[in-house]
């Protein structure tokens, strides 16, 4: 009975991880470009930079990719410390925006703003039909002063990948591909991102986390 009970438990975790397989291959192929589309990360990628995370993709092509990881704010005595650290002279950036977001370990000491295209300036680049992001101190100063952006959040770094790099992660099972929208990635709350986007595939992660990869 027990040996029936765990073969039948191992072929049931067995076709979750071919279902989510079969997932990834289907999106990817039949995307070509992935972006305006989340990456999820799986449970046994143990970076500290990614682990847990829900990365928007801004650019995807031969060249390589570059995301913005859209769940993980700053704590703010971690931002005083790297305030301190960064030769800023927008020393109320702070004022602007309520919170500012780990975007990746690229470029840490930039800041670049996501927002939802319902703002249009020439200042901006449009990553897709949903979503801009920017770097002008002049729409920033836009937010504080005439809260004419309500969908937006503030990054510091970015995340990038080289040419085929993402797509070897992706194959070796580092994360699942999803299509997001503004709701999702500007009012739901990031610390229950990742568990939501997760459960979205029908499957506890949990189960399969010796899934692809490596640790």
């Amino acid at each position: 009975m027990l040996i029936n009970y765990i073969f039948k438990f191992g072929l049931a975790i067995f076709i979750k991880r071919k279902f989510i397989e079969y997932k990834i291959n289907e999106l990817y192929f039949a995307m070509g470009s992935l972006e305006n589309h989340i990456l999820i990360s799986m449970p046994h990628l143990q970076d500290p930079n990614f682990n847990k995370s829900i990365v928007l993709i801004c650019e995807h092509s031969n060249d390589g990719a570059l995301g913005l990881i859209i769940n993980k704010a700053f704590e703010k005595a971690k931002l005083k410390m790297l305030f301190n650290n960064i030769d800023n002279e927008d020393d109320d950036i702070l004022k602007i925006s309520p919170k500012l977001f780990f975007g990746g370990p690229v470029f840490i000491e930039r800041g670049i703003l996501l927002h939802s295209n319902s703002y249009n300036s020439k200042d901006s680049i449009k990553i897709s039909d949903q979503f801009s992001i920017t770097s002008s101190n002049k729409i920033l100063k836009d937010i504080h002063n005439s809260n004419s952006l309500k969908n937006y959040k503030l990054m510091l770094g970015h995340a990038g990948w080289t040419s085929g790099q993402l797509e070897k992660e992706i194959e070796n099972g580092d994360w699942l591909m999803q299509s997001t929208s503004i709701d999702f990635v500007f009012n739901t709350n990031e610390s229950k991102m990742w568990q939501i986007a997760a459960k979205s595939f029908g499957v506890e992660l949990s189960e399969i986390s010796g899934f692809g990869g490596s640790a």
